[in-house]
């Protein structure tokens, strides 16, 4: 089921007076990302001022949902003593059938549903698993209101959209939707609907036109306890059984539920009564099943007819809606990986509704949005942006980015509304005229204020040399690898009048006329270098200040903007506040005064590690000196950021396979620092823009860029860490969309009069007489004609809205399933594996032939 944007309190609201002293504590299953770390805090922050209990569950990948589900969410379940309750996932489980992952959906017990869990899915990333969407309903809820043999319906639910009238409480899967389920999900929720209605018919493939071969064989084995376990490197042995289990792999390559095609028959799952799309995004099959299920959905009859055809021809017909259906699902989850709306967003939003909205609500909203940009989320997945005209913030998600950064601008000239005093501060500072704040209004303020940021790293921590030399975007365009590119570096303050003595101290110790005059030197001489979007253009005082990013103060403590907070906060979560693992890149554990050998091949010690810097990277959010103690560690990661990508650019270690370019990190001083998957994804990032920005100037590609995979050596688990990027194509997002909205009309009547001429001929189908098999062929060449359109119009829709995307989580899966590499799909992000180390050659020789970018 699916929560409508315009219902976003709904929810809440229920809880909020529905909540007693005996209630259970709400779970939080919360990912290790600045913007789920956001969201957190917020919901937090509401839960703590209702009075409602809760309790916090980090949640490093797959596997630690599989465990959370197995250890803290099956215990919840009225089936299981519990007495049911809310569990809420922050950027977790929208990619995967959470009924399967949470243990809420038990072989032995079936029947009874979910147990009165009610799961909220908050979650950015894209593809929806649509069987979390369009379903979810609780199967003991939804049996009580239904009858007889209609499909189970739940009471309030329309086709999966939750309505007003819905009463919370009964347990299910709900998520949050941001906008896109109702304005670009038509098609697949009617799909959807269409096949959970459709009555099980045995496809034995004498009617398939080959197009599309179907995976009946096999799929019964869903149901095979193996699947329980939890296999986190694939085994050849048994990779043939679990290719084919659709539904049922919450444990060895959970994650890509984008990354597979649909090779089986799809309907309903027995327990449900609804699709439940498996965590590769196939559904399952329903053709060679187990008698287990219902047999009133195999003997609905379907409307009688004045002269109904033959049974072989009203088979092949359903056959031919039936694959019509699946390929609309298969060509969803064929598109790639994207980014939506940040869910410390969406958040804000509830916040909002509630009326509970405050400059601390405010400011998290922001740092999460401003934090997708670091990690590369965009509309088109995990890729370098090339929105580089607007300046300043206005480089993530294209023009919905801007409409969201946008409304947070409103909503800081709303809570903070600048007083008279203040104006003539800032005017006496020059802030009115475009210089970057440094400090506070007074020894009180905790305001949040505009301000024309820079395209710099960490500028009011570092000297102004620092800062412009590892900024990833001024690092690419002036190419600071090379020696020319230092020298271009220099040129550019020469011009610009700074000298080196005077930019390579503190910033915040400069000339005060030097940082007056610093905007609109920059504005002046950095399109000579390329670099027409380092700072915000021009614009009058309190209008348009598109591209401005956001800087809050804590009295003479500190000021820091957002996109400081996002780089500090994730420091922390890729490295620690110690700078360094707890663990030595040799494998041995530190600890008093003893050396002991590690072994974590799983990975399971490494996954605590990473949760201990989560409760770090929560308590800095809200405590500015421990977020100003951590500055140190993320100039330490951004230093070996650039250490490391000059190295293998310098040294030409990138290597130019057919599909992307590849670069290995397996020696050098830093490599311990990028075992970390995010860490590894800045490092890809930083390569990946340079790549763009060299072909741009060759005239390759047309600037657009090539995918680019990077690997990282984790020597003490024996494994590499693959991570692959898109090579950019947020540019021409924005105009696929508009061009699409332009279009839709022009289908849509297309559409209605193509169903009204197969409406045509059908009635004139129905009032000929039955048995002549000419006139049957006939029909059926009529409606293949039909679908060869409907695939022609898919295939249209699929390249307009696919493309540029990240479909590395796809290719992936696909190298999995056809070589021997042992790979463990564990990670939230698509784009993330892991290979082990003798594995990686012939994992990337089968990638290097797959199709990476949409």
């Amino acid at each position: 089921m699916y929560l409508p944007r315009s219902l976003i309190s709904h929810l809440y609201l229920h809880l909020l007076r529905t909540h007693h002293p005996l209630s259970p504590p709400v779970l939080l299953l919360v990912a290790l990302e600045p913007d789920a770390l956001c969201a957190c805090r917020i919901l937090t922050y509401l839960l703590k001022g209702d009075y409602i209990p809760h309790k916090i569950q980090p949640i490093s990948g797959y596997g630690d949902l599989a465990r959370a589900g197995e250890e803290l969410v099956r215990p919840m379940r009225t089936t299981e003593g519990g007495s049911g309750g809310v569990v809420v996932c922050l950027g977790v489980g929208g990619l995967v059938d959470l009924g399967v992952v949470l243990s809420l959906q038990v072989e032995e017990d079936a029947h009874e549903g979910m147990g009165e869990v009610e799961v909220w899915v908050i979650d950015a990333r894209r593809p929806w698993n649509l069987g979390n969407v369009f379903g979810g309903q609780d199967t003991a809820t939804s049996t009580a209101i239904g009858n007889g043999d209609a499909p189970s319906r739940m009471q309030g639910v329309d086709n999966g959209r939750i309505q007003q009238n819905y009463k919370p409480g009964n347990g299910g899967i709900i998520v949050f939707d941001d906008g896109d389920i109702d304005e670009e999900l038509g098609a697949e929720r009617e799909a959807y609907g269409a096949l959970v209605q459709m009555p099980d018919v045995e496809d034995d493939g004498e009617e398939s036109d080959g197009s599309e071969p179907d995976s009946d064989d096999g799929a019964a084995t869903n149901g095979n306890g193996q699947t329980k376990k939890r296999k986190f490197w694939s085994d050849r042995e048994d990779e043939d059984d679990e290719s084919e289990d659709e539904d049922h792999r919450p444990r060895q390559r959970r994650r890509i539920n984008s990354s597979s095609s649909i090779s089986s028959s799809p309907s309903r799952p027995p327990r449900r009564g609804l699709i439940s799309t498996s965590n590769d995004l196939e559904i399952p099959d329903s053709t060679n099943a187990s008698p287990s299920g219902s047999p009133s959905r195999i003997s609905r009859p379907t409307a009688p007819a004045s002269k109904p055809p033959s049974p072989r021809t009203l088979r092949r017909r359903l056959l031919r809606l039936r694959r019509k259906h699946e390929a609309v699902l298969r060509t969803y989850y064929a598109l790639g990986t994207s980014y939506s709306e940040p869910i410390s967003s969406i958040l804000y939003s509830l916040a909002s509704e509630v009326g509970r909205e405050d400059n601390d609500l405010l400011w998290l909203a922001i740092v999460g949005v401003g934090s997708m940009e670091l990690y590369g989320r965009s509309m088109t997945g995990v890729g370098i942006s090339h929105v580089n005209d607007s300046g300043g913030s206005a480089g993530w998600g294209g023009e919905r980015g801007e409409r969201i950064r946008q409304v947070l601008r409103d909503e800081v000239r709303r809570l903070n509304p600048p007083g008279i005093s203040d104006t003539s501060k800032e005017m006496s500072r020059g802030e009115t005229s475009g210089v970057i704040p440094t400090t506070a209004r007074s020894p009180t303020d905790t305001s949040i204020r505009l301000s024309p940021e820079p395209r710099f790293l960490l500028i009011r921590h570092w000297s102004l040399y620092d800062s412009m030399l590892h900024s990833p975007y001024l690092s690419a365009r002036l190419h600071i690898w090379s020696d020319n590119g230092r020298k271009r570096l220099h040129k550019l303050l020469a011009k610009m009048g700074v000298s080196l003595s005077q930019c390579k101290q503190n910033y915040t110790h400069m000339d005060m006329d030097l940082k007056r005059g610093l905007r609109e030197r920059l504005l002046k001489y950095a399109p000579l270098y390329g670099l027409e979007g380092l700072v915000p253009p021009a614009t009058s005082y309190g209008k348009g200040r598109e591209g401005w990013g956001f800087v809050r103060s804590w009295g003479w403590k500190a000021c820091l903007s957002a996109v400081d907070v996002g780089v500090v906060v994730g420091a922390i979560l890729e490295v620690g506040k110690g700078g360094v693992g707890r663990f030595e890149a040799n494998g041995w554990e530190k600890g008093w005064g003893e050396r002991r050998e590690v072994r974590d091949e799983e990975g399971k010690v490494e996954g605590e590690e990473w949760v201990g810097r989560f409760w770090e990277a929560y308590d800095a959010l809200e405590n500015i000196n421990a977020l100003k103690s951590a500055l140190p560690t993320a100039q330490h990661l951004h230093r070996a950021i650039l250490r490391t990508g000059t190295s293998i650019l310098s040294k030409h270690q990138i290597r130019h396979l057919s599909a992307f370019r590849m670069a290995v990190v397996k020696e050098g001083p830093d490599v311990q620092l990028f075992t970390h998957p995010a860490a590894l994804t800045k490092l890809a990032l930083w390569v990946g823009e340079a790549i763009a920005v060299q072909e741009n100037d060759s005239g390759r590609h047309g600037g657009r860029g090539t995918p680019l995979v990077v690997a990282g050596l984790n020597e003490k688990r024996g494994v590499y860490i693959v991570v692959g990027t898109g090579g950019g194509g947020g540019a021409g997002g924005g105009f696929l969309r508009r061009e699409g909205k332009e279009k839709k009309k022009v289908r849509e009547k297309r559409k209605a009069e193509k169903a009204a001429e197969k409406e045509r001929k059908r009635k004139e189908r129905e009032e000929r007489e039955d048995g002549d098999d000419e006139e049957e062929t006939e029909d059926e060449s009529d409606d293949d004609d039909d679908d060869d359109e409907d695939e022609e119009e898919l295939e249209r829709d699929k390249a307009r809205r696919g493309y540029g995307r990240n479909r590395f989580g796809n290719a992936f899966q696909e190298v999995v399933d056809e070589t021997n590499a042992r790979v463990r799909i564990d990670s939230f992000e698509h784009c993330v594996v892991e290979v082990r180390k003798e594995d990686l050659t012939g994992f990337l020789e089968g990638l290097s032939m797959k199709a990476v970018i949409g």
